[in-house]
């Protein structure tokens, strides 16, 4: 529970009152949901699936971080970069942002690229759910996390492999000469 016991914080307005606040942190949409009904009129209650996405909504903006003494390593213009950092997937110059799941399903796929995860993984890696293996999730994931990648014009998409799982896969087709592929993006 969070709150100010004096009434009023620190440069904070004397006439605003404090008041009781309760977090809860689960990436479990049944506990979210088991939390909300046991503490239901007890105080405020904000559910948040992990601690990045609490502290995403209590950090204050604050001015741009100053840029690091030693620009990390560029990577070349065809590779797929994912800034878990960010929460963002960059091809060349272009780049889109990642939802936490889109960020860490494509963190999964990324690791290990040849690798065929089961759905089973992939659900407890990205939900960190165990026992739950809802299928529906990944496959509704893989959908927005594959416009994601079609945006940056990657060619990389996930694909399914039939009776396993899935993977990354790179479906660029490669023109003699190394050119755009007629029709490219």
């Amino acid at each position: 529970m969070i709150g100010n016991e004096t009434g009023a914080a620190a440069g904070a307005d004397p006439g605003e009152a404090s008041f009781p606040l309760v977090i809860g942190v689960t990436p479990s949409p049944a506990e979210r949901i088991r939390l909300t009904e046991l503490l239901d009129g007890v105080a405020p209650l904000l559910l948040v699936a992990d601690l990045d996405e609490l502290r995403r909504l209590i950090t204050p903006p604050g001015p741009p971080a100053a840029p690091p003494a030693v620009p990390p390593p560029r990577a070349p213009d065809d590779a797929l970069v994912v800034d878990g950092t960010r929460s963002t997937a960059r091809w060349g110059s272009r780049e889109v942002a990642l939802t936490r799941l889109e960020r860490d399903l494509l963190a999964c796929l990324t690791a290990e690229p040849v690798r065929v995860w089961s759905y089973a993984e992939l659900h407890r890696s990205v939900w960190h759910d165990e026992g739950l293996q809802r299928k529906a999730d990944v496959q509704s994931l893989v959908k927005r996390l594959r416009r994601k990648l079609d945006q940056l014009g990657t060619g990389v998409t996930v694909v399914a492999v039939r009776g396993v799982g899935l993977r990354l896969a790179d479906h660029r087709p490669r023109a003699p000469g190394g050119g755009d592929p007629p029709g490219g993006h």
